[in-house]
């Protein structure tokens, strides 16, 4: 007879009892004080039952297992000793789960990530889909701690001490087949097997998965300060400790306990708790929840199988390849066959470095097609502009465009800076025209700014956020102002780093006091990788708005075509791609020179908002921190003003 409580289920069976978990008033399974406690009360209930065989824990919702822990309340709490007694609890009643007399057997679909993850972990035997989409992992480092219910322990004697940290640190997630490879699960396989696989594990009891020998002796105490201190300095060529504390705070727990006894298990909670209360956390959880509201602009359907983009240069060669690796099939058009043959090279690198797999990447291959001619056009279910930012040929093009594209198809344009209502103007139906304006690199920047005018049909607007979620890019919605968002407050910021050349400061010298800022690139490599072109033209319709000076060594370099990355040359040089010139950051940039790059940029992210660019804060810090590489761990250039 079934048991139910508000977010649990249990099912009792002949050969066991299913304990489903099925969080009450919301699409996916979190865990939180609510329903943390009551899975208490039901693993009671469970190992009370009288001629109990086996307990099977399933998720009744149709996506996912469990996705880890409830990341709003990390603001609610304040002090550590709070946090520590949050954790311990969590601890505890995995502890409970752990202790269960019988066989436990996790069965995970589609995620079960960070603290549903760590759930899997204290059960004996774990089983998870084969879909390649499936995604197992822990993904606390990205919110600023490390995992605290056992995680640190448990994992390090299943899989190893060198491949736990690395896969903790990382905050990267596998498939089943890769689990399953490092023995995470015990078996990835299609749905329809898992009650066969759950009879074999009840039947066989086989025993749990051990390390491999040398992950074994990596973990042994000698050895341990060794292989801390080679990962310790490996992480500590991207971040900073100040910056990042939690991946240094994991390596330090593992280094000094091995994941080995009750010790180790009260150092993972106060290593924990003093990392919840930490700025970098606060940031990061704030960050997180962004990234969440971004995806959730995108739940309707496209309706997008074929994408047609216009022009075959960097950026757009790029969307084209991008879109191909997700799934699309893509036609490219350029009257130039040589730029075309270059796109499609670049791609094929792209497909190798993502797919890994030979039989995808021929696929990825298969999706995009070289369209000298145009063919696609009529036939494409959304048309990507992709051209010169010039306003006139835009407009030439898009005459052109609208008489040949389909009645319903998405019309699209990736101009950074013109506005949309010039672009159409003399259409009959402008209500047809969206700004999907990518960032480039497109395969590292996740945010697509999706730009609206007055005339924009609502339903074309849900396509195109839709379209976006699904090529995995953060759809953000801007109005048809100039420069949009980002770009209005990176040109702010970049035209304030060249007059600093100007003053005496050399480009490494400003780049470097950036970097050290946090930020993911520099002002000046930036203005090289957008496109000095790109820029010029951005700065052009901006420099009214923004009350700044015009470089003249900006035009100077566009008229002696050097523009930037693309070109080899533009403020540094550059070999295959790769800057020559060395960036140093200085462990105490000036502060002086820092402040003349970031109070630019954070007034023209006030000017933005107050301009209605964005509909509030958050959303200015959304787009900073995802289509210009604003450290994350400070929260965005709005919430820096706020909380200093």
């Amino acid at each position: 007879m079934s048991t139910s409580y508000q977010h649990w289920r249990v099912e009792p069976g002949e050969n066991y009892t299913t304990v489903y978990f099925d969080m009450a008033d919301s699409q996916v399974n979190v865990f939180n004080q609510a329903t943390m406690r009551e899975l208490s009360l039901v693993l009671k209930h469970v190992t009370a039952q009288p001629k109990l065989k086996a307990v099977v824990f399933r998720s009744a919702k149709a996506k996912g297992f469990i996705a880890g822990a409830d990341i709003t309340a990390f603001s609610q709490i304040s002090t550590v000793n709070d946090a520590v007694a949050d954790v311990r609890e969590g601890q505890q009643i995995f502890e409970q789960l752990a202790a269960i007399p019988v066989p436990t057997i996790a069965v995970m679909h589609d995620f079960a990530l960070g603290g549903g993850l760590e759930f899997a972990l204290a059960c004996d035997y774990r089983i998870t889909d084969d879909d390649p989409r499936t995604r197992l992992g822990f993904l606390e480092t990205r919110v600023g701690i490390h995992p605290g219910w056992g995680g640190t322990t448990r994992l390090p004697k299943l899989i190893g001490g060198l491949a736990a940290l690395m896969l903790m640190l990382s905050g990267r997630t596998l498939h089943g087949g890769a689990a399953k490879a490092m023995g995470l699960v015990d078996y990835a396989i299609p749905k329809c097997d898992v009650d066969r696989a759950i009879a074999y594990l009840l039947t066989a009891l086989p025993p749990a998965h051990k390390p491999s020998i040398w992950q074994r002796w990596l973990g042994f105490a000698p050895l341990r300060p060794i292989v801390a201190g080679l990962l310790r300095r490996r992480v500590a060529a991207k971040i900073k400790d100040k910056d990042y504390p939690a991946p240094f705070a994991l390596l330090n727990l593992w280094q000094r306990y091995g994941g080995y006894g009750e010790v180790a298990t009260i150092a993972e909670a106060n290593s924990v708790a003093k990392l919840l209360v930490t700025p970098t956390a606060k940031s990061l959880a704030r960050v997180f929840l962004l990234r969440e509201r971004l995806r959730e602009l995108g739940k309707t359907e496209s309706g997008v199988k074929h994408v047609h983009v216009v022009g075959a240069g960097t950026m757009g060669g790029d969307i084209a390849a991008w879109c191909a690796l997700h799934h699309m099939k893509v036609t490219l058009e350029d009257a130039d066959s040589a730029q075309l043959g270059r796109s499609m090279a670049r791609a094929v690198v792209l497909f190798q470095r993502k797919c890994k797999q030979k039989h995808r990447v021929q696929a990825a291959r298969d999706n995009l097609i070289m369209d000298p001619k145009g063919y696609g056009r009529a036939h494409a279910d959304l048309i990507i502009e992709a051209i010169v930012e010039d306003k006139s040929a835009k407009q030439a093009l898009w005459q052109a465009l609208v008489q040949t594209a389909k009645p319903d198809a998405i019309l699209a344009t990736n101009t950074s800076s013109i506005s949309l209502t010039e672009l159409s103007e003399g259409w009959a139906n402008p209500a047809r025209l969206i700004g999907l304006h990518f960032f480039n690199p497109v395969e590292r920047m996740p945010l697509v700014e999706v730009v609206e005018t007055s005339s924009t049909a609502p339903e074309l607007a849900a396509r195109a956020f839709a379209f976006v979620k699904s090529i995995d890019k953060l759809p953000l919605p801007v109005a048809n102002e100039p420069g949009f968002l980002v770009n209005r407050i990176l040109s702010a910021y970049m035209l304030a780093a060249v007059g600093l050349h100007a003053q005496g400061y050399s480009y490494a010298q400003i780049d470097g006091a950036a970097l050290a800022f946090g930020m993911a690139m520099g002002p000046i490599e930036l203005a090289d990788t957008v496109g000095l072109d790109i820029c010029l033209a951005a700065a052009k319709t901006l420099v009214e708005k923004l009350s700044l000076p015009m470089p003249t060594v900006l035009a100077e370099k566009v008229k002696a075509g050097e523009l930037g990355r693309k070109t080899g040359k533009g403020f540094y040089t550059y070999i295959k791609g790769q800057r020559r010139e060395k960036i140093a950051i200085p462990a105490s940039p000036d502060a002086r020179l820092v402040e003349a790059l970031m109070v630019p940029l954070k007034a023209e992210a006030s000017a933005a908002l107050a301009d209605g660019v964005v509909s509030d804060a958050d959303l200015v810090d959304a787009g900073m921190i995802f289509g210009a590489g604003y450290p994350p761990f400070r929260g965005g250039p709005l919430y820096v003003a706020v909380t200093g």
